[in-house]
């Protein structure tokens, strides 16, 4: 992990908290080391569940992709074109 802060909103629950977290951690796996398009799928699920807007999602991913140059929208397109494969996103 890098020397950033995840986004996130402290009016979330500490549950709502850890599956936004998770979704974060996932998506830095996915650059990182490769993480399954299922695994990134099921936090990314999990995430959708807290954040349900689509623009409070594209905030908090260029928020995140502005602090990391990870990007939460190519990797969820990745993800969702190739189900059964590996991620290893490059950035």
């Amino acid at each position: 992990m890098q020397d950033y802060q995840y986004p996130l909103d402290m009016e979330w629950t500490k549950e709502e908290i850890i599956l936004v977290v998770n979704l974060w951690q996932a998506l830095e796996d996915s650059y990182e080391k490769g993480i399954s398009a299922e695994k990134f799928l099921e936090a990314y699920q999990g995430f959708k569940t807290v954040v349900q807007s689509i623009g409070e999602e594209r905030k908090l991913g260029r928020e995140f992709e502005k602090l990391s140059g990870y990007s939460l929208y190519k990797t969820v397109q990745q993800a969702k074109a190739h189900p059964d494969q590996k991620l290893k996103m490059k950035g």
